[in-house]
């Protein structure tokens, strides 16, 4: 398959589920896709963040060897709205690396605190500084604090997903 031109056709679920079906659990064919997402060019990254999710989704496993590199597109100067929406989706279905665990807690909540944020970039970092807060305590205080402080100006999905979180952070 030639991804470049899968990713450049018309987008479409059909054509986002083809991708994500020829990738399968293949760690090679992952990397192309995730090459092509950390090239570009804008549309590219754009277009081929829909199925890197989705393959993430399927086989967590394929993420980490890149993870230090979506960290770096999160924390560079202007990344795309996508790119940024699909990273904290994608990191949501991984286990993040204790080494990797401190510097993802700090941009996932920078995030969530940065009101000009769009509502589904907040969500997703949300939920991936919940996942890291659940595995080490000392950061469940400060994650309640940042949700309750966000609480009162979040939208009716930042509210669901911030309830859905406070209950976790409770077991």
């Amino acid at each position: 398959m030639n991804l470049v031109k899968e990713l450049l056709s018309k987008q479409s679920k059909s054509r986002k589920d083809k991708i994500v079906d020829y990738i399968g659990s293949n760690p090679k064919r992952f990397g192309q896709l995730i090459k092509l997402f950390l090239a570009g060019p804008y549309r590219v990254t754009q277009r081929a963040s829909w199925p890197l999710s989705y393959c993430v989704q399927q086989y967590p496993q394929l993420i980490t060897p890149y993870l230090k590199k979506l960290l770096a597109v999160i924390s560079s100067d202007n990344p795309p709205e996508a790119a940024k929406r699909n990273i904290y989706r994608t990191l949501q279905f991984t286990s993040i690396p204790k080494s990797l665990q401190g510097r993802t807690y700090e941009l996932a909540t920078a995030t969530v605190a940065t009101p000009s944020e769009a509502i589904a970039v907040r969500v997703f970092a949300l939920t991936v500084a919940g996942n890291i807060a659940k595995e080490n305590p000392d950061l469940r205080n400060e994650i309640r604090l940042i949700i309750e402080d966000q609480l009162p100006y979040g939208s009716a999905g930042f509210v669901s997903r911030s309830k859905k979180i406070l209950k976790a952070l409770k077991h």
